[in-house]
């Protein structure tokens, strides 16, 4: 570990630390005062009240971070006056942007053995079972197999009361049950268990029979939860994917209020915007027109800002800008304000010094970007529309690529990290200027732009050249079915024709 102590340590280095003081044990030294020092401990202990005995009992705390997943907060109370105790997880980090969804596919039993981060906010769904497991009051550090096991035992506890009350009930859930314990490999011998939680069995994983496969998935708005994948992220039984938050969702985990207030607001906004809408006026470059909306994060009200500029020697450009004041987000973006180009544009830039990163540059949605020096290239619509220097798209693609990227977790195979790090310090060199490179900009629309340094004379360090677009590149962009001319009159052809067959309708 570093010197400065960590505060989320990952958990291999724990479980380390852990050992070592398992055996310095009985190398403890007496202090002055008669205490012993047992040096740094694994986990944090504070005292606080049982809710059942009103006695003080011992809550224990482990700080640790959860490779590819994030930072956790581990807690355990017990209580040595009446053996109440209690064990929970929290996310210590914040509310993701999005939701995330994760699905296993459960197919052997060495899968029972994957971790589980459940947080309050998560759900969990075993659909071969129809099983449904809601949000909860607090988090959970399992694996499947205890996750299981917590199942049966939940559902087994009123059963032989619910046979006699309400029979139908029972015979459902049995059913459930009996799925469950199928997955768990449990025999008649383990059914007859007076309580469940006391059964001493070995693990369902190590067991030589067969397993029914199933799926679960955790859907967590709060994008807080975590199953694990075996190996690496292209485990072919693992799944992520994100997606935005519903309004209500945003409600549920507390980033919106609901309140009449709000839908009064956007119902008025949707009226403004229906009362300004007249006769076309024209864009200037002085003006900046404001559009009022709900953000995508957290659905308060915003304003997205829009301004026209006017890039000299290349083409007018619209400016959009959003900034959430609840909840951060941010987001620009830039369109091209003029027509389609007829062909496609490739600027080459040669950079020879740090003059050069100072040039403008505009890099639309559909530009790709490479620089053969250090082998990166980004395909068309990497990083959205950008208008900036080119210091500063080369400062953003590292800070993509250096945060976002899987390259620190403990499955990262070594040779995969050390090119990738190469292939950082290369990245770091170039937007440092220390040696000269190449920067190709290829937009089948031409709507990207660099800025020539001695305009309006030719730039020796730059050549741009206009090509005919492929078919490919045209069905991409959907220019193959755009109709420019003659559109009126197919229009009002589409509009007689439910006239015609309206009047045979009548005739006949």
């Amino acid at each position: 570990m570093a010197n400065t102590t960590q505060l989320f340590p990952k958990i291999g280095d724990i479980a380390d630390q852990a050992d070592k003081i398992d055996l310095n044990e009985e190398t403890t030294v007496e202090r002055e005062n008669g205490e012993l020092d047992h040096g740094e401990k694994v986990v944090q202990e504070v005292e606080s009240l049982c809710m059942k005995c009103r006695e003080q009992g011992t809550t224990r705390l482990m700080l640790t971070s959860i490779p590819f997943f994030g930072e956790v907060i581990v807690m355990s109370f017990k209580c040595e006056h009446c053996g109440a105790s209690n064990n929970e997880i929290q996310s210590a980090g914040t509310i993701r942007p999005e939701g995330s969804l994760y699905t296993a596919k459960i197919l052997d039993r060495s899968d029972l053995n994957r971790q589980i981060v459940r947080s309050a906010s998560c759900e969990i769904v075993i659909p071969e079972v129809d099983l449904t497991l809601p949000p909860t009051s607090r988090g959970q550090l399992t694996t499947v197999e205890g996750l299981i096991h917590d199942v049966v035992a939940d559902l087994s506890q009123d059963q032989p009361l619910r046979r006699i009350q309400n029979e139908e009930g029972y015979k459902k859930i049995q059913k459930v049950i009996d799925k469950l314990k199928a997955i768990l490999g449990e025999d008649e011998e383990e059914d007859d268990a007076d309580n469940p939680h006391e059964k001493n069995v070995s693990k369902a994983a190590d067991k030589d029979v067969p397993i029914p496969a199933f799926t679960v998935r955790l859907d967590d708005p709060a994008g807080n939860s975590f199953i694990e994948f075996v190996g690496s992220m292209a485990d072919p039984k693992w799944n992520m994917r994100t997606y935005p938050r519903t309004l209500e969702q945003n409600i549920a985990l507390g980033l919106v209020a609901r309140d009449e207030e709000v839908a009064a607001r956007m119902k008025a906004t949707k009226q403004v915007k229906l009362d300004e809408i007249g006769e076309s006026i024209p864009i200037t470059d002085d003006e900046i027109f404001v559009f009022p909306g709900s953000c995508s994060s957290c659905g308060h009200l915003i304003q997205t800002h829009m301004k026209k500029v006017n890039i000299p020697y290349f083409k007018d450009i619209l400016i959009m800008s959003t900034n959430c004041e609840h909840c951060g987000y941010r987001d620009n973006e830039v369109k091209s304000g003029s027509a389609i180009s007829e062909k496609g544009k490739k600027i080459t830039l040669k950079c020879e010094d740090r003059e050069d990163l100072s040039r403008d540059i505009l890099k639309s949605e559909t530009a790709g970007m490479t620089i053969p020096e250090i082998e990166l290239v980004l395909t068309n619509g990497t990083l959205g529309g950008r208008f900036t220097t080119v210091e500063g798209i080369l400062d953003q693609i590292y800070e993509e690529l250096a945060e976002k990227a899987f390259v620190s977790g403990d499955s990262t195979e070594t040779e995969e990290r050390i090119k990738f790090e190469k292939f950082l310090s290369g990245l770091k060199a170039v937007k440092n200027a220390e040696h000269p490179f190449t920067i190709i900009l290829d937009d089948p629309l031409a709507n990207s732009y660099i800025q020539n340094l001695y305009a309006p004379d030719p730039d020796p360090s730059m050549t741009i050249e206009l090509y005919e677009r492929t078919f490919e590149q045209n069905e991409e962009l959907g220019l193959n079915d755009i109709k420019v001319e003659g559109y009126e009159q197919d229009a009002s052809d589409t509009a007689e024709v439910p006239k015609r067959e309206e009047a045979k309708m009548e005739e006949q």
